[in-house]
């Protein structure tokens, strides 16, 4: 049986609630509004002291309206409080949100309440502004005997309900209040207006003038200041305690003000601007107010400029010496009244023709001063909209913009009554025949009836289920179709005169260069948020110099940070490997949106991810939604169903490796621009040519590191050889010459021998500790050939292998026989007798030969044979790469060929990378990065720093050619 009874009491609170907001909405009485608000609150809720307060936004001042109180004293609960900085009343009237507290005895900031609360023993308060809108109209105290002030969700609801409802209700009053005081001071302008007509002399027409401000708006002093452009100074010629003054008489020193002294008040003015100088507001800057007030000696300041053919004639200012707020109507009013004195002022020829102007543009002025006085754009259109809308008699205000993309129009901006929804549908693209007859046309397009009237076709379902029946439209721009189109609509058949619909003309050209100004500057910003990404991208990659200092992941970070800041995306991951790597490691950047992320415990396969290899083979980016991405991808990339997707890999250039994929995500609702995705593409591009050179460099630094540790291993390893074979050698000496003759002779070979080895090891020591010295020295080519052959002994008799050598003195014949050869698989190599002779380091160059003579080895068959091809070449004649039989016989040729041939399997790609012997991708792998091909480089690069030249290339009977260019010894060395 509860529970019912709980629905009965909701019910009877949800009644009561429904009576007492029925009776503030039919009541107008402010007396009768609080009463009732009052006893709904003590009907409803179970508070001991309940205050009312009216605001007075222009005094800062609350006006107490009545409440109720333990012992119905009554009287402070009507005072007047003044609301001062700091204080608690003043905090909640400006913040406009509810402010509660635990214990207003002890609250400091409400010393006023002090008393009260301790009389009536009021702990827990809850104060909450009346307001509506963004405007506070007063607010509520509610006491309780009871320690806090939480209120429950329900009963905090219905009391918001009332006082919201109370709010908008006194806003209505107050502004049909302000209604009827406008409406008022048209009277005294009407009166002051027949006044001016009556009145012959100006002087007696700016006295009336005077005196009608004076009397309405009530200041300390009323002045008229005119202008002498000669002197270019304001002198004041008439004022409500003198009737008359004379620019000549003796008081002019003390009522001039020069241009110079009082330079941003007349610009202000010039440009017609009312200046507004009042309690703690000022139209102009604050270190000038200050010194236009000092220079006047008031503390308010209220001017109008005198404007006649865009020139300043003067102004009508209004001065009072106290602090005080100017209202809209004091404003107006003294507006009003000089623009009549600018009416007055020229002589009585002109005045037909001013009025005449004034007449014929007054409407559309207004309309232009709507547009032009505001820097928002919605609130631009929305004084732009009021205007029209009164002025035409007019429903609907739509303001259309074309979607390329689309292909439709939408609502950029709608004005229309309180009880009418703003429209949520789109237009679809004209039709040409309507697209034509806007191109063509120089004013507003009419359509009375839309029920019958067949233009527009296409917007007619649309339109006649929305309620629109008539409706003109104009063309903001004149484009081929038309990228803004202004709309105003009617909910009945009419029709609209010619000079309305150049009105509304006027209003969309109008509209057009706004629209295209604030399209112009929201691209110039959108630039100028992209150059300061690209200039932060830039900074933060150039940082990664100092490595030591800056984690290379954290600027990736920050790098994706600034890519994603240009579309504001919540999401953006790098997904990033090394080459030869299977699994990518995820770097994220941006994760603002908890919808939006990777799961921590995903792995992600390079070749299984489709996403990673989409944007492997797309050459730019890809945009995808989040259907296009496959179940698998799904399951570690969590993002909303309405999302999309942008990727775009680390691609440098086609012949380098790419190391990585950005990810972006972002909302689907949003639209990516073809600029902003060009901006992120080139920062990628960017990050991907950072990224790589990056590595490169650790690559570098890794491996010399690693070969500067190995040449000090092998050369302090070498010192200590050479240490040691100099101390055998000595020992050796000091135990003297052996008596056997054979023996001796062999004794005294094998020292030279170790004496020679130990010189040389001694000065590549000395020279050759961190760099090579390339010594001169000659050697003839037989001996030459003679100790390579020696060196490789072994390795000819271990695989069987015939060697011969030719051009050595005797003819080249490529088909010879081996017998023919001068050296042959065990011949001695005294045979091979040359007298050509090659110049530069010997040491290296028979270094040179060894290694290709030990590759030949090494790749040929098993008792295959090896050619060795020796003949001159002329310095004149150009260098052939393919081997050619030749006589030897030239006294000029100045280098000699040395050409290794043999049978022998090699692989094609080896082939290429040693003819061009350089490498496409320095991260990507290489057979020149492990020997024997590495030392086939190195010889390669070797003999080019020793003036020779080193090449391989395969005959058309697949016999493998090792060519070594080397100088020869001229006659005159």
């Amino acid at each position: 049986m509860g529970q019912p009874q709980k629905s009965i009491a909701a019910e009877q609170q949800i009644l009561s609630l429904g009576r007492v907001l029925q009776s503030l909405r039919e009541e107008d009485n402010v007396d009768v509004l609080i009463e009732t608000t009052i006893s709904y609150l003590k009907e409803q809720f179970d508070y001991r002291l309940i205050w009312i307060a009216l605001y007075d936004r222009l005094n800062h001042i609350l006006f107490g309206q009545g409440g109720i109180t333990p012992d119905r004293d009554m009287s402070f609960l009507r005072q007047r409080v003044v609301l001062s900085p700091g204080d608690l009343l003043e905090q909640v009237v400006i913040e406009q949100h509810p402010l509660g507290v635990a214990d207003l005895q002890t609250e400091i900031r409400a010393a006023e309440w002090h008393k009260v609360a301790a009389k009536f023993h009021i702990q827990g308060t809850i104060i909450l502004p009346i307001r509506y809108k963004d405007r506070c109209l007063g607010l509520v105290l509610l006491g309780s005997e009871r320690w806090g002030y939480l209120l429950t969700g329900e009963t905090k609801a219905r009391l918001m309900m009332v006082l919201g409802e109370l709010g908008a209700v006194l806003y209505q009053n107050e502004m049909h209040k302000q209604q009827k005081q406008t409406k008022r001071s048209d009277e005294p302008l009407l009166e002051l207006l027949e006044n001016l007509r009556t009145l012959s002399n100006l002087n007696q027409r700016l006295e009336a003038a005077v005196q009608a401000t004076h009397k309405f708006v009530s200041p300390s002093r009323t002045n008229v200041y005119w202008f002498e452009r000669e002197g270019r100074y304001f002198w004041c010629r008439m004022s409500n305690q003198m009737v008359k003054i004379d620019r000549n008489s003796s008081s002019q020193q003390a009522a001039g003000m020069t241009v110079q002294d009082l330079s941003d008040f007349y610009y202000a003015l010039a440009v017609n601007q009312i200046v507004s100088i009042g309690d703690a507001r000022s139209s102009l800057k604050s270190h000038f107010t200050a010194k236009l007030l000092e220079r006047l000696k008031v503390r308010s300041l209220l001017a109008a400029p005198i404007i006649w053919q865009k020139n300043l004639v003067g102004f009508l200012a209004v001065e009072s010496n106290e602090p005080r707020i100017w209202t809209d109507t004091d404003r107006n009013f003294v507006q009003g009244v000089a623009g009549l004195i600018s009416l007055v002022a020229p002589t009585e020829s002109m005045e037909s023709t001013i009025k005449q102007i004034q007449e014929d543009a007054q409407l559309t002025s207004q309309v232009a001063q709507g547009i032009y006085s505001e820097n928002d754009l919605q609130t631009t259109l929305h004084n732009c909209a009021k205007s029209v809308l009164a002025r035409l008699g007019a429903t609907r205000f739509l303001l259309l913009q074309y979607d390329p993309e689309q292909k439709n129009y939408q609502f950029t901006y709608q004005s229309q009554p309180h009880n009418r929804r703003s429209f949520t549908f789109t237009l679809n693209t004209l039709k040409e025949l309507d697209g034509q007859l806007l191109q063509r046309s120089t004013q507003a397009v009419e359509i009375e009836n839309l029920d019958e009237d067949l233009r527009f076709f296409n917007w007619r379902p649309s339109l006649l289920e929305n309620g629109v029946r008539s409706l003109l439209v104009c063309k903001c721009t004149h484009e081929h179709i038309p990228a803004a189109l202004l709309v105003i609509t009617h909910e009945t058949h009419r029709s609209w005169t010619t000079l309305e619909k150049e009105l509304l003309w006027a209003v969309s050209q109008q509209i057009g260069v706004i629209v295209r100004q604030w399209q112009l500057h929201n691209r110039t910003t959108q630039q100028q948020k992209t150059s300061q990404a690209f200039e932060q991208c830039l900074r933060i990659l150039t940082q990664s110099q100092n490595s030591i200092q800056v984690e290379k992941k954290h600027l990736k970070c920050t790098a994706l940070e600034q890519i994603a800041s240009i579309l504001g995306c919540p999401l953006a991951v790098m997904l990033s490997w090394a080459p030869g790597e299977s699994w990518a490691e995820i770097i994220s950047g941006v994760s603002e949106n908890s919808q939006f992320g990777i799961f921590s415990d995903a792995s992600i396969s390079i070749q299984a991810e489709a996403l990673i290899q989409w944007a492997l083979a797309t050459e730019s980016y890809l945009t995808l939604k989040v259907g296009n991405l496959l179940p698998e991808t799904r399951k570690w990339l969590n993002i909303p169903d309405k999302s999309q997707v942008f990727v775009m890999a680390l691609r440098t250039t086609a012949d380098y490796e790419t190391t990585g994929v950005v990810l972006l995500v972002d909302y689907q609702e949003r639209r990516w621009s073809e600029q902003n995705l060009s901006a992120i593409a080139t920062l990628i591009s960017q990050l991907a040519w950072w990224r790589r050179q990056k590595q490169i460099t650790r690559l570098l630094e890794s491996t010399t590191e690693e070969l500067r540790q190995l040449n000090w291993y092998k050369h302090r390893r070498l010192e200590e050889i050479q240490r040691i074979t100099t101390h055998s050698l000595k020992q050796i000496h000091d135990l003297g010459i052996p008596a056997n003759e054979l023996t001796q002779m062999r004794y005294q070979l094998l020292l030279r021998q170790l004496d020679h080895t130990t010189a040389s090891m001694s000065g590549m020591l000395k020279l050759e500790h961190w760099q090579l010295h390339i010594s001169w020295e000659t050697m003839s080519i037989a001996s030459l050939l003679k100790r390579s052959l020696e060196r490789i002994e072994n390795h000819l008799k271990q695989q069987k292998l015939w060697i011969g050598v030719h051009g050595l003195g005797q003819p080249i014949d490529e088909q010879e026989s081996p017998n023919n050869s001068a050296l042959v698989r065990g011949v001695p190599t005294s045979s091979i007798q040359s007298a050509m002779a090659i110049a530069g380091d010997i040491v290296k160059i028979e270094l040179v030969i060894h290694e290709l003579l030990i590759t030949a080895c090494n790749r040929s068959e098993i008792g295959g044979r090896i050619d060795i091809w020796c003949r001159r070449l002329d310095a004149s004649k150009p260098v052939n790469t393919k081997y050619s039989s030749t006589s030897l016989g030239d006294e000029h040729q100045t280098s000699l060929e040395l050409s290794i041939t043999y049978n022998g399997a090699i692989e094609p790609q080896l082939l290429t990378e040693l003819h061009d012997n350089t490498r496409k991708d320095a991260l990507a792998s290489s057979n020149l990065d492990q020997p024997p091909a590495l030392h086939l480089v190195i010889c390669q690069n070797l003999m080019q720093e020793l003036g020779g030249e080193l090449n391989f290339y395969q005959l058309p009977d697949n016999r493998v050619v090792s060519r070594l260019l080397l100088p020869l010894v001229g006659h005159n060395s």
